[in-house]
């Protein structure tokens, strides 16, 4: 028994895409709904799939839904951490919320919008908030506006916060080794596992995961459903290909920068110390060093030429029979 990357494109919208039920049980599950706060119900909206990678993969793709109220929910699942994706997140949400209106309605029919992004990396390492001495953002983090001083533990009941645009990340990647009982982490554990698995575990409790994780049994597959999902991971691995080339070639790019500037420093450092010889060795002869011609030896940044400088410094009897060494040497 072989079961399918539930990350994968065209798994992903077969399970969440056209289940209702296992959608509503994940909308809970990653927004910690329950009782009389959890979702009872909810209906499809259109869905878009924008293009990052021309000719490759995209590694974006969502399903939209709504519940009773007309609140919305946009589940989105990310592979690759492109360039702005958390810019690209916030303008959907907003945009999503604002495009709720047409022109002239009241704005009191504007309902929720919460985006919801499975990452397939790290959005905030561990490492980097401890090297910022910052506190970890843990696997399932949620976002939304409040005032600054409410936001702390003793007022986190407070309502008064701005709900109306909400982000919810589950970045795969910090899920711990433990298997999980139930809730987010379950669900992260069977996207990044379920590859691996032969049989559904025993353990794994009845209903939606177990319901999913049968949808991505590939011996229920038909030959046509084996060849989508082969080429959706087809197009996935080129766009991590092109992911990796577009990072080497940025690393590439900068160490070659880096490099430049450094020669460049190296070399400005090097000319200001043999100018600095210059001036010594002439102090130490006596030879008087006019404004303009110390002026001269310090705005020159040609090695070759300063070298010549310093040869002639040792026996010219004064400064213009050292500085002359240039027209001598182009001549």
């Amino acid at each position: 028994m072989r079961f399918a990357d539930l990350k994968n494109d065209y798994i992903f919208r077969r399970i969440f895409g056209t289940h209702p039920d296992i959608l509503r049980r994940l909308l809970n599950d990653l927004l910690e709904r329950t009782g009389e706060q959890a979702i009872d119900h909810i209906e499809y909206l259109p869905s878009e799939q924008l293009p990052l990678v021309a000719g490759a993969k995209l590694s974006v793709l969502d399903v939209r839904c709504k519940d009773r109220g007309g609140n919305k929910f946009v589940v989105e699942m990310q592979l690759i951490h492109m360039s702005g994706f958390l810019n690209r997140v916030i303008y959907n949400a907003c945009k999503a919320y604002a495009d709720q209106l047409a022109a002239g309605e009241p704005y009191t029919k504007l309902t929720d919008v919460v985006a919801i992004s499975i990452c397939d990396f790290e959005l905030w390492p561990d490492a980097g908030q401890d090297a910022k001495q910052l506190n970890r953002v843990p696997m399932l983090s949620r976002w939304y506006v409040t005032e600054r001083s409410l936001d702390r533990e003793d007022l986190k009941k407070d309502q008064n916060k701005l709900l109306q645009v909400q982000y919810a990340f589950l970045e795969l990647p910090k899920l711990p080794e433990k298997k999980p009982d139930a809730g987010a982490a379950l669900w992260a554990w069977l996207f990044v596992h379920a590859p691996e698995l032969t049989e559904i575990p025993d353990d794994l409790p009845p209903g939606p995961y177990r319901e999913a994780l049968d949808l991505a049994n590939q011996a229920n597959f038909t030959q046509l459903q084996l060849e989508a999902y082969r080429k959706a991971m087809d197009e996935i691995q080129q766009a991590r290909d092109y992911g990796a080339m577009k990072e080497a070639e940025g690393l590439a790019k900068g160490v070659a920068e880096g490099l430049a500037k450094g020669v460049a420093e190296g070399l400005a450092k090097g000319s200001a110390s043999m100018a600095r010889a210059l001036l010594a060795i002439l102090g130490a002869r006596g030879i008087t060093v006019s404004t303009e011609a110390r002026a001269r030896i310090d705005a020159c940044k040609d090695n070759a030429t300063l070298e010549r400088w310093i040869v002639r410094a040792a026996t010219a009897g004064s400064v213009e029979e050292v500085l002359a060494a240039t027209t001598e040497a182009r001549a």
